[in-house]
Parts: C-alpha cells; sequence; structure tokens
C-alpha cells in the first residue's frame, strides 16, 4: 500500500487501507452501481470523506461513493506528474517571429489537487512543452509578465501589456499572442486596442475554457491557432482568439473592441456582438470574413497610449435602484460613471437627482444598454431626453465593458468634459459602428421547430 494518502480521510482513508491502496494506485473498482477502472487520485482538502476521486480511461475524473464499494483490485501504480518542463523553442531562419506574452489564465494552469482548484502553474517556456506544434508555425519567444487570473488583471496591468507590446513592436516582431484568462478577456482587449493604435503586426489575446489536463481542453487548439493568426494574419489588430462552433473545426478571430464572453463553460463562449468576426482561422491559416480591417504593414510604428483613470465605474441599473448608489460612487471621488441601462438607455426617476449633482460635480456620465445589441436612442421617449438634459452622454453602440474601459483611457488623458467627450464619441477601432449589419445579432432560440430542423440539416 502507498503510504501517501493526500486529503483522504475517515470513511475514504478507511476504505483505501482496508483495500490496501493508495493514491496514484491504478486501480479496478466494483460498486453496487457497477465497475469502474482509473487511478486514484488526491483528494481536495475540503471535500467530504465518502468519496474516492478516481481519473478513468476517458480522462475525466469522477467521484466513487465508498459506501457502495464491494472490491478494489489494485493493477500497478502510475503516479502522475503535471509539471511540464520548459523547454526552448527551436528557431528556424525562415518562420515568422512571434512573442508570447503570458498573463496567468486557464491556458496556462493546472488542477491542483490538494484544493480541487485550477492554478496558474505553466509559464509561457512550459506552453511549448505542451504544445510542440507551435514550432511548425513560428519561432515563439516568450516573456511571464504576470501569473494572475484574469478577475485580478486591472488597469496597471493593461499599462503594463500595452507598454510591452510597443517594445516588441519596436524590436521587429511579426506578431504577437498574449495569454489571458477568459473571464475578463474582452475587457483587456477592449483596453489594448484603445492603448495600442495603428499596430503594423497581429496582436492575438488567447485563453481556454478548460484546463490543460482535460480531455476537452481547447488550450492547445486555440494556442495553435493564434500563433498561426499572429505569425500569418493579414489583420493587424487586437483580437480575440477562440473556439468559434463547439467542436474544433475552427477558432474564430474577434475584434477587440466588439467581442464578449457569453456563456460560463462552452468553449464557444466569445461571441461578437453587433456585428461579424473578422475571421476563421484553422491549422492551415487565416480565412477573413470582411475586409475593413487594419492590415499588417500599413503602419510603420505602433501609437502607444498606456493612460486609464482607476476611478471609473460601470454600473448596471435594476429597477429600484437607489440614488445613493451614484451618490456614493461621487463622494469617493469617482471621475467617470457608466451606465448599462435598460431598453434604449433608462434609468428610473428617483436616481435623477443624483445624476444631476454628479454633473454638476465634473463628473462624465454616459449611458449604454444592457441588451447588449443595439444603439442608445434617448430621444425616443422622455426618460431619455431628460436624462440627456442633466448630462448623460449617449456613447452610441459601445459594449458596457468597452465604454467602461474606454472612458478610463479618455479620463486618464484629460480632465476637460468636452475633451474626453470627444475621445470617447470617435470611433478609434471599431468600438462603435456607423450601423449593425442584418446579420450582427443573430441569436437562434433552441426547441423551435425551425431551429432544431437546421441544426439537424446543417449543423450538428
Amino acid at each position: 500500500m502507498s503510504d501517501t494518502t493526500h486529503g483522504y480521510r475517515g470513511e475514504a482513508l478507511a476504505v483505501l487501507e482496508k483495500h490496501h491502496v493508495g493514491v496514484w494506485s491504478e486501480v479496478s473498482i466494483e460498486t453496487a452501481r457497477g465497475g469502474y477502472r482509473g487511478i486514484i487520485l488526491p483528494r481536495s482538502v475540503f471535500d467530504d470523506s465518502l468519496h474516492l476521486v478516481l481519473k478513468i480511461q476517458s480522462g475525466y475524473n469522477i467521484g466513487v461513493d465508498v459506501r457502495s464499494i464491494t472490491a478494489i483490485d489494485e493493477l500497478g501504480r502510475r503516479e502522475a506528474h503535471y509539471k511540464i518542463p520548459e523547454r526552448a523553442f527551436p528557431v528556424s531562419p525562415d518562420k515568422p517571429n512571434v512573442k508570447l506574452l503570458g498573463t496567468g489564465g486557464t491556458i496556462a494552469s493546472r488542477l491542483d489537487y490538494r484544493t480541487g482548484a485550477v492554478i496558474p502553474a505553466f509559464s509561457p517556456g512550459e506552453l511549448y512543452g505542451a504544445v510542440p506544434e507551435l514550432a511548425d508555425i513560428c519561432n515563439l519567444s516568450t516573456e511571464k509578465l504576470f501569473a494572475v487570473f484574469s478577475e485580478n488583471m486591472g488597469p496597471e496591468q493593461y499599462k503594463a501589456l500595452a507598454v510591452a507590446i510597443g517594445k516588441e513592436i519596436e524590436r521587429g516582431v511579426d506578431g504577437l499572442v498574449i495569454g489571458h484568462g477568459t473571464d475578463t478577456m474582452h475587457h483587456t482587449a477592449g483596453a489594448l486596442a484603445f492603448m495600442v493604435q495603428a499596430s503594423p503586426v497581429p496582436i492575438v489575446l488567447v485563453g481556454s475554457q478548460r484546463s490543460s489536463d482535460r480531455p476537452s481542453s481547447d488550450a492547445a487548439l486555440n494556442l495553435i491557432h493564434a500563433a498561426t493568426a499572429a505569425a500569418t494574419s493579414d489583420i493587424a489588430e487586437v483580437m480575440v482568439c477562440m473556439f468559434g462552433p463547439t467542436s474544433d473545426e475552427y477558432g474564430l478571430l474577434h475584434r477587440g473592441t466588439r467581442v464578449r464572453k457569453m456563456h460560463s463553460s462552452y468553449r464557444s463562449t466569445f461571441r461578437t456582438v453587433g456585428d461579424v468576426p473578422l475571421a476563421t482561422v484553422t491549422r492551415s491559416g487565416v480565412t477573413p470574413l470582411r475586409d475593413d480591417y487594419h492590415r499588417r504593414g500599413a503602419s510603420q510604428r505602433a501609437r502607444i497610449v498606456p493612460s486609464f483613470e482607476e476611478r471609473v465605474a460601470l454600473v448596471y441599473y435594476y429597477p429600484n435602484m437607489h440614488p445613493d448608489v451614484i451618490d456614493g460612487l461621487v463622494g469617493n471621488g469617482y471621475r467617470g460613471i457608466v451606465i448599462a441601462g435598460t431598453g434604449l438607455g433608462h434609468v428610473n426617476k428617483p436616481v435623477y437627482p443624483a445624476i444631476e449633482r454628479a454633473v454638476a460635480a465634473g463628473v462624465v456620465v454616459y449611458m449604454t444598454v444592457q441588451t447588449l445589441w443595439g444603439y442608445v436612442h434617448m430621444f425616443v421617449y422622455d426618460t431619455g431626453r431628460d436624462l440627456m438634459a442633466k448630462g448623460v452622454i449617449p456613447a452610441e453602440n459601445m459594449l458596457p465593458e468597452v465604454a467602461y474601459v474606454k472612458l478610463g483611457w479618455a479620463l486618464g488623458q484629460s480632465d476637460d468634459p468636452e475633451r474626453v467627450r470627444d475621445i470617447m464619441l470617435t470611433p478609434v477601432c471599431g468600438e462603435i459602428t456607423e450601423r449593425e449589419r442584418h446579420d450582427g445579432y443573430l441569436i437562434f432560440q433552441g426547441g423551435t421547430p425551425e431551429i432544431e430542423a437546421f441544426l439537424r440539416q446543417v449543423h450538428r
């Protein structure tokens, strides 16, 4: 029996001892519900004492109730080594030079069996050890800037990333890949799109929804697609590269100011909102879906503007919101507020006086719509006209998160409300579109006869 029983206690530990097996034992288990074969894994220290964790042959982990176990036979031992050694990237003079900037997130992570948590663990160099196909695409050098989950990314990291990107462009890199957690990737993409303008090379943010130790992980293919886009694409913009459909047919390149994470766990979580993606990408290359993009080499030097005012808030309006929500922000020194309003851009009347007080105090207030798709139209109803009269400025069809990072960026450059307004309402990189495409709003409702027929016939 192994002398290691990481995380096991109580009845589960007693069952391991009874059957003379331990962590990393490859076993055949018989239970009242049937038989299982796999490797006993360490338990999270926070879990109960009634289950064994088994990695079955498919690669997935299951919990086996120890009270149902009738027999365990040890077949051998297969201790896992989850640390992937770093490897230097091979260099070939005929391949493009791509820089990978690591920030953390699921694409650079592993499972910590002690806690059951996914933790940042793989350095950028280890990614090559995990995905050797990258060497067939480009000469990939790496630098780990941060090792944080994306919820801990913020203005400090945005500015540091922008400066690092500018330095790499000056050094003549052919493209950049930024490894990033998916939860706030669209915030960072928006911020970088404003901070790094007129890039001569592609800047591709990439992450994964599922960690590298899972059979359904999208990490490797997303990295391959992102490296392909950075090395070969003619699209020289800040982009997000993630799965297109839920399968692995192709990835999508989304413009950084029109993309949003739309599902908590689907691999195809990112959607271009109110528009269509820039391109599809496969192992074979990039296929543009439109031609109105900034092209590689169109400018010789990027314009780096790493400015951000941190005292900016994004407020999601809800019925019965009280004015102290706005007053509290103003009282705490916030200089800008973006509201995600209802419908065409509305809030309730009790909030009006607080908005007036905010504007009088020099706070700039912008309105977006929580519907995500569509434009702010505050001149249609009295509510909208009243709010504009009190100083609220419509933010066209900017996504709320994009309006938030753009306002932080604008206020980082100027204290003058008129100058800030000019920056906010002047399109920089597709954050405001002249109109929405006819196919920019497509949300299919599952369960309806016509959609079920479409799914059966066209895409499974």
